[in-house]
């Protein structure tokens, strides 16, 4: 495994001078941060009286405040918001004691600073030899709720940089969200939602995974789209799951497409954790996101800036003891220039970023990224996936 993972250098978002022009650089990054739970034991609480874009339309609650909370009955049906309008109903989380104090995993305060600070560190240092900053936009994967995202930027790391956050509640199984922090003196939001991901079982049951989470803003000016995603795991096999991955990329497809047509020249991030290489079936048919520019054209308007990392060996995770990239950023067409530095933002370079402090350095995992958890043992590490940057840069004009 140790050949596949590159140790790599990132850039974030700051001014450099290249052949005597200035030029202005921006990470949009993401990171897996490995199930980032409170101490808490917590429950759904959604409030359907409320706007679906209110973040206490769906949000989590201390289990032990649930008693105080009007419901209007006990609910049994499918978990969708547009089913829950006007209802306000409580879902429990089969996973709300397992992060715990008196938990096999003794998931106190102690541990859980440091898991802050950890993953803090990692997001600092996106970029910081170059530019001396912080990204200016980072998704986050297996965070559990608003409040651990709202702990995450207080971090002395992080707390400079006035992030703000989307983040929306999502009926997944184990309680798992997606979400976005940004610079709020680099990107405003002007929209955000989230799109729901609807599979279901052999026996066409539903079965509950994580939304994509969508913000649409400016970016120093320019109109951007960032598409975060957690698609359906392997779990059962990489065949028997892979219709769930298929229905998700036509969901992001069909996501990306009309925002594209509504905003035309509009800049599109989609970036995430995939749970499918860049070759596999729902990235290069369902999503059509080619591997090399030249591929490009008005049917197929999406690149896969991790496609030729894959070719080369690179690997963001271990997945049953083999080398995957599961973790990429696809972009738009218009964000890819020839031109090395243009008037308004193009891609400038993408990377896995491993330093060696993210790697296992010995034992049965040696070369694989150094995880948080082994089994319910906190092992002070930071994610079992290396994190993923796209770097947009543009000719600067100072005013």
């Amino acid at each position: 495994m140790k050949k596949y993972l590159v140790i790599a250098a990132i850039f974030c978002f700051g001014t450099a001078f290249s052949q005597q022009k200035q030029v202005r650089r921006a990470a949009v990054a993401f990171l897996n941060v490995e199930n980032l739970w409170d101490t808490i034991p917590s429950a759904d609480y959604i409030d359907g009286t409320l706007p679906r874009s209110n973040p206490k339309f769906h949000r989590s609650v201390p289990v032990d405040s649930l008693k105080y909370l009007e419901t209007t009955e006990d609910y049994k049906g499918e978990w969708s918001d547009d089913l829950l309008i006007g209802k306000k109903v409580i879902r429990k989380q089969f996973l709300s004691e397992d992060f715990t104090v008196n938990s096999p995993k003794r998931w106190g305060t102690k541990y859980y600073n440091q898991k802050l600070a950890n993953e803090a560190k990692v997001i600092s240092e996106l970029g910081r030899q170059y530019t001396n900053d912080n990204p200016a936009i980072c998704g986050l994967i297996e965070v559990e709720n608003r409040q651990v995202i709202e702990d995450l930027i207080k971090q002395p790391a992080l707390a400079k940089s006035n992030y703000g956050i989307v983040h929306f509640n999502s009926y997944d199984a184990r309680g798992i969200d997606v979400a976005i922090i940004y610079q709020k003196g680099r990107f405003s939001v002007l929209d955000s939602y989230k799109k729901e991901i609807k599979i279901y079982d052999e026996n066409g049951k539903r079965e509950y995974t994580r939304d994509i989470v969508i913000a649409i803003g400016l970016l120093d000016g320019e109109k951007v789209g960032i598409f975060m995603n957690h698609w359906p795991s392997r779990r059962g096999g990489e065949a028997i799951s892979l219709a769930k991955r298929n229905t998700a990329a036509t969901v992001l497809k069909n996501e990306m497409d009309k925002v594209t047509a509504e905003n035309p020249g509009i800049k599109l991030f989609a970036m995430g954790d995939y749970n499918d290489d860049p070759v596999s079936p729902s990235l290069k048919k369902h999503l059509a996101a080619v591997g090399d520019p030249s591929e490009l054209s008005d049917k197929t308007p999406y690149y896969n800036l991790m496609y030729k990392l894959y070719k080369a060996g690179v690997a963001s995770l271990a997945y049953r003891d083999a080398p995957n990239l599961f973790d990429q950023i696809i972009v738009s067409r218009n964000l890819y220039s020839p031109e090395k530095l243009t008037p308004t933002y193009s891609i400038y370079k993408a990377e896995i970023y491993a330093p060696a402090y993210l790697v296992n350095k010995e034992g049965q995992w040696k070369g694989y990224p150094l995880r948080s958890w082994d089994g319910d043992r906190f092992t002070g590490g930071y994610s079992d996936h290396f994190p993923a940057v796209s770097v947009i840069q543009k000719e600067f004009v100072k005013k």
